[in-house]
């Protein structure tokens, strides 16, 4: 049996205006699958990169890597789900931009009561790379109470998470934003001092706040514009984790420029190697989730958007319009 659903698609790589609104057919789910009817979606800078080819797919593809629904139907194998459940998740493949669709259930777990559909599409695909940024992307020796780290685009998304659990965990976070208004927000949400790196040197104010010592860990989503200071702002031995690409993918650089400025380490993170298995997804999520619920993390959602609004949504997220998270609305 077929169910209809209203789809986003794009049909060749390149600006917002590729997103088109389609009529799907979604039939029943198969071994390890479940057919899910989404009340609200999640929006990421991933989809973007997805749209544009940065991180190229195979046309036509359905976009979208978060969502919270209620699952309509379980394929064979399925145990940790039933029909009726309350769930979200943030999963590949891409395809949640739509009324429904059968999916892996691998990444998908049971919302609690607590949690509203809207939070928990907002919260998933973010809330876990701010789980996996700062519980498991750790420089030597880890993390310990009242070490400094520096967070990048801190009054977006990942960011507003993150400046609240550093907060819950007794870190001092030094958030960067571009303008005035999002650094007020950022330090409304946890962290200890934010840096409009418009206006200022952040490697000189990172440097200032920290006695001339530096930052122990760099967590940088903005790519190109950052890499280079964000280098800078570290202290010997210190970790640089890039997990994003806003401002544009970083140049190839020589390995030796780590050696120089202090032994230091670099990786590049992806949330979806963290959620590889059903297990790992489910304690991440477990984490989070409890969180959230105690009120130490306050999910904001800062924009909604009809779905038919879509390539809106995009244009304003590219643009940096957006604070929080964003969702579609169905």
């Amino acid at each position: 049996m077929s169910h209809s659903s209203q789809a986003v698609q794009i049909r060749q790589h390149g600006g917002p205006e590729e997103l088109q609104l389609v009529d799907v057919s979604v039939g029943e789910p198969g071994p390890g699958q479940i057919r899910i009817r989404h009340h609200a979606i999640g929006l990421n800078f991933i989809d973007v990169y997805q749209r544009s080819g940065l991180y190229p797919q195979n046309l036509p593809v359905q976009l979208g890597m978060e969502a919270a629904g209620v699952v309509e139907a379980v394929g064979e194998g399925v145990t940790h789900l039933q029909v009726g459940d309350r769930a979200a998740y943030a999963s590949n493949p891409p395809g949640s931009y739509c009324e429904r669709r059968v999916m892996p259930a691998m990444c998908v777990c049971k919302l609690p009561d607590a949690i509203s559909f809207e939070t928990g599409a907002a919260m998933m695909l973010k809330g876990l790379t701010a789980q996996y940024l700062l519980k498991k992307t750790l420089p030597q020796g880890g993390l310990q109470p009242d070490d400094f780290v520096l967070f990048h685009a801190a009054a977006g998304g990942v960011g507003l998470i993150a400046s609240q659990w550093a907060k819950a965990l007794g870190l001092q976070l030094i958030g960067t934003a571009g303008s005035a208004e999002k650094c007020a927000l950022a330090l409304a949400n946890g962290a200890t001092h934010a840096i409009n790196y418009a206006a200022e040197d952040f490697v000189a104010r990172v440097k200032q706040i920290t006695g001339g010592a530096g930052v122990k860990v760099v967590y940088d989503s903005v790519g190109k514009d950052t890499f280079e200071k964000s280098l800078d702002c570290l202290r010997p031995f210190g970790l640089l984790a890039s997990f994003g690409n806003a401002s544009g993918p970083v140049p190839p650089f020589a390995p030796g420029v780590l050696g120089a400025k202090g032994s230091l380490y670099l990786t590049r993170a992806t949330l979806f190697t963290h959620i590889a298995t059903r297990e790992s997804t489910q304690a991440m999520a477990d984490d989070l989730f409890a969180v959230v619920a105690s009120g130490q993390v306050k999910i904001h959602i800062g924009q909604r958007y009809p779905l038919a609004q879509v390539q809106q949504a995009h244009r304003d997220l590219e643009a940096r319009k957006t604070t929080g998270c964003t969702i579609l609305t169905l």
